[in-house]
């Protein structure tokens, strides 16, 4: 029989690698659409959250669009959340240079990620795909501090507390109910609490404001959505599939999704993943621990350097990356006992061609 290893099959499309670029191009292509993709890490141990500095990246991008407005624009969006006044200003930017918003979710929009959906004409989710209730856990310098840093407030702890109190207690005297607030107090800052309160408000406003660029339907539609992405449904960890957002929720999420299309979201995931490693923790503190000891009594600290990636906005056309260089100090403060130091040497945007 004739040896054909000497003349190897020609390259198929499948064995050609597809660039970022192309699996981006081939979405606009199905969706007849332009897409721009915004990710903020999710890797353990490294911050990556929406923030007011993104809006003006963003606008960079949406002056690249090829016309204004374009018919169709999809937001490719991974996050875990952040500031929740953000969306709204997204939102209605994305407004001034579109006939029609949507968002693409293949993996993970929660918190002021789910804020941004909510302004979409149409969610297109993966079966993947997860967004969360919008009632924010806060952080300020008033609340509560473990190991120096702030602890977290969830809306959700203080309405079971009360809960706990009136309901499974049975607590509902009024001077017996002013006491339990009072030990709460007593170890809750009243401006943490307070602030919370604050910001739980803001948030179902934003909710509001957002869903009314889309939604004509009587204020107790738009009302009852916001109730039911606030916590009347889920607990603020609770991920909501796209089954849940459409029959429980009442979302716009689309049906009957092509497989080519949630396979092409799955794959520009990936590829997003890998650079962000979202699936390595960010431990410094084990990387310096295997450093050999410096010589010397006492020891210097043991140092190293890391680039970290906290977001990325990207179309075809332009990637912008925010990362920060920052250097840890594994320091031994008396035997026995080590303190990790942090030092933020930079943190800023890059912009180059996307590949």
């Amino acid at each position: 029989m004739p040896d054909d290893t000497s003349n190897p099959p020609s390259p198929t499309k499948t064995d050609v690698p597809r660039t970022r670029r192309d699996m981006i191009r081939e979405i606009e292509q199905l969706r007849g659409s332009s897409v721009i993709c915004y990710l903020t890490s999710l890797r353990d141990n490294v911050p990556g959250v929406i923030a007011h500095e993104h809006v003006r990246v963003f606008f960079d991008h949406l002056r690249l669009l090829p016309k204004r407005p374009v018919d169709k624009l999809d937001i490719f969006l991974v996050s875990n959340g952040g500031d929740s006044v953000v969306p709204w200003r997204l939102v209605s930017l994305f407004r001034e240079f579109t006939n029609s918003f949507n968002v693409l979710i293949p993996f993970r929009a929660y918190s002021a990620a789910s804020l941004i959906a909510l302004g979409a004409d149409e969610i297109v989710m993966h079966p993947f795909g997860e967004i969360g209730p919008i009632d924010p856990t806060v952080t300020n310098a008033f609340n509560p501090k473990e190991n120096g840093r702030p602890i977290g407030i969830s809306v959700e702890d203080l309405k079971a507390y009360i809960h706990f109190v009136k309901n499974t207690v049975g607590i509902t005297h009024e001077d017996e109910l002013v006491k339990t607030i009072e030990i709460l107090a007593n170890q809750v800052h009243p401006l943490a609490l307070g602030n919370v309160e604050r910001f739980v408000s803001q948030s179902r406003i934003t909710a509001t404001k957002i869903l009314k660029t889309h939604m004509k339907d009587a204020d107790h539609v738009v009302k009852e959505t916001v109730e039911m992405m606030g916590s009347k449904l889920y607990f603020h960890g609770h991920p909501i599939n796209r089954k849940e957002a459409k029959e429980d929720v009442g979302l716009k999420v689309a049906q009957n999704v092509k497989p080519e299309l949630e396979d092409l979201l799955w794959d520009l995931y990936l590829d997003f993943e890998k650079e962000f490693e979202n699936r390595e923790p960010f431990f410094p503190a084990g990387a310096l621990s295997a450093m050999a000891i410096p010589t010397g009594n006492p020891p210097p600290p043991r140092k190293m350097e890391f680039t970290l990636l906290h977001g990325i906005i990207e179309s075809a056309t332009l990637s912008s990356k925010n990362k920060s260089k920052r250097r840890y100090s594994l320091i031994q403060t008396q035997p026995g006992q080590r303190m990790l130091d942090e030092e933020i040497l930079s943190l800023e945007w890059n912009h180059s061609r996307a590949n």
